[in-house]
């Protein structure tokens, strides 16, 4: 931006100088940066034993007779019998079936990154300067 204004003329005989000058510059930037990252990780991990079995099985049988057979007609016969009978059966049963296992795993990442940049540039002075009169002075502004 730049403006000039001037002023020439007379005040009460003596001669007025007036002048005013603008001008500038300006320097900016704009940075942003905007970051961010992830990452997971999961893991599973399943066992199991499945149908565990204990039988047991017992058994006993007892038994015990007399016979006795006796005949007269004829000849005398005469039988005596005594018996037992004993049995044990003792059975024992132990099995594991279907072992089962099974894991997993997963893992994921990200990432992300913005970023944004602007530079602008403006300039300017500015300047006043003041002649007349018998004193005859000067002022500067910058």
């Amino acid at each position: 931006m730049s403006d000039i204004d001037t002023y020439d003329g007379g005040h009460d005989g003596g001669d007025v100088d007036y002048g005013h000058y603008e001008a500038g510059q300006e320097h900016g930037a704009l940075d942003q940066l905007h970051q961010a990252h992830g990452s997971e990780h999961d893991a599973h991990s399943q066992f199991g034993v499945y149908e565990n079995d204990h039988q047991a099985a017992e058994a006993t049988n007892f038994a015990q007779g007399h016979h006795q057979e006796f005949d007269q007609p004829g000849v005398v016969h005469a039988e005596s019998d005594d018996y037992t009978n004993y049995n044990h059966n003792a059975s024992e049963d132990d099995h594991v079936f279907a072992a089962e296992g099974s894991q997993d795993s997963h893992q994921a990442e990200f990432g992300e990154l913005d970023a944004l940049s602007q530079r602008f540039d403006a300039a300017f002075a500015e300047g006043t300067q003041y002649h007349g009169g018998e004193g005859q002075y000067g002022v500067a502004a910058n």
